[in-house]
């Protein structure tokens, strides 16, 4: 429930960039997720594209878009992520992952986290 009025919330803000809240969002060239591996302790920061999809270990995982506040590009990015386990062949997750609370919808995976710590900006 807490993930799906999650998306619900993420979902108006896309749908709606200037709305009463007047935040205005932009689209970013990709996003720079973190991945946990429980077991061992390791952690990599992976940069991908929007409609890249990586392996990290059993999962696939896809960045669909990445958003961020036009006035303040350092601040507090959105992105819509799918995540496949290979070897369960089904899906994880999909849904918005916001950078600045990650536990707010968050990848529930017995060995892997992932999650979103901001966009990447195209340079211009």
């Amino acid at each position: 429930m807490r993930g799906l009025l999650a998306a619900l919330a993420l979902a108006a803000m896309v749908a709606a960039p200037g709305s009463a809240q007047g935040v205005r969002t932009a689209d970013g060239a990709g996003a720079l997720l973190r991945t946990l591996d429980k077991t061992s302790g390791e952690v990599i920061d992976v940069e991908m594209t929007v409609g890249q999809t990586m392996a990290y270990g059993s999962l696939q995982v896809t960045l669909h878009e990445c958003r961020y506040p036009e006035a303040n590009p350092a601040g507090d990015a959105f992105g819509l992520i799918q995540v496949v386990d290979t070897r369960e062949l089904r899906e994880v997750f999909a849904g918005w992952m916001v950078a600045s609370s990650p536990a707010l919808n968050a990848l529930e995976h017995r060995r892997y986290d992932v999650w979103l710590l901001r966009c990447l900006i195209a340079r211009r």
